[in-house]
């Protein structure tokens, strides 16, 4: 997977949007100005995504590439490898989670805005 591959699957959601809020390698993608990804642009060697906590400790016991997430809240994130230790796939799903447990936090009023 590439950068531009993961850039692309990351905006088809509805109402994301692409920022540089921390620094010029730092990409983050939000909704309705909440995070839900970041990852270095040009390293691209992980992502950080929001995830659900019990859901975390099975994944980081079950891929050596999912650790707790770097920088972030360590219960609430993880950070996934995106060097082929970790199956593209999964990464694809955790991401759409990531998303949709951004979008079920959001007022009414903004989700009703996303469809």
């Amino acid at each position: 997977m590439t950068i531009d591959v993961y850039r692309e699957y990351c905006l088809s959601f509805k109402g994301v949007i692409e920022d540089l809020p921390f620094d010029e390698n730092t990409l983050v993608f939000k909704v309705k100005g909440k995070i839900f990804a970041l990852t270095d642009i040009d390293l691209f060697d992980s992502i950080n995504l929001k995830c659900d906590p019990e859901e975390a400790i099975e994944l980081r016991e079950r891929y050596a590439g999912i650790t707790p997430g770097y920088h972030m809240n360590k219960r609430h994130w993880i950070t996934v490898k995106s060097d082929g230790s970790v199956p593209v796939k999964l990464i694809y799903e955790l991401t759409e989670k990531s998303y949709n447990l951004v979008i079920n936090k959001l007022s009414r009023r903004d989700r009703e805005d996303l469809k």
